[in-house]
């Protein structure tokens, strides 16, 4: 059986997981539970204009309308993390990721 492949990008910040399905303008996130493990929460699918990418500072932003005007902003979690003052977090498994994808 093959695998069905991620429709998007997926990014880690310090405590999401962000899912992105490029194809349908639909985003998601996993919310990381205190402990990094337990109590995993999915937020519903939520519609967006662009990502914006910065690979000069792992910022990235989430357009939410045309107008520019509605904007989430994060971080992607890297080792040594200046953002959480480098706290482990945890990463989820791609059959993690899939089940997210439909919930």
């Amino acid at each position: 059986m093959t695998a069905t492949p991620l429709p998007g990008p997926v990014l880690e910040s310090c405590n999401s997981t962000w899912i992105f399905d490029t194809r349908r303008h639909l985003f998601r996130r996993v919310l990381k539970g205190a402990d990094g493990v337990a109590h995993r929460v999915s937020t519903a699918w939520r519609p967006y204009y662009a990502l914006e990418l910065d690979d000069s500072s792992e910022s990235f932003v989430v357009v939410l309308n045309a107008e520019g005007t509605r904007l989430l902003r994060s971080w992607r979690h890297l080792a040594h993390c200046v953002q959480c003052d480098g706290e482990p977090t945890t990463e989820l498994s791609v059959d993690e990721l899939r089940r997210a994808l439909v919930a």
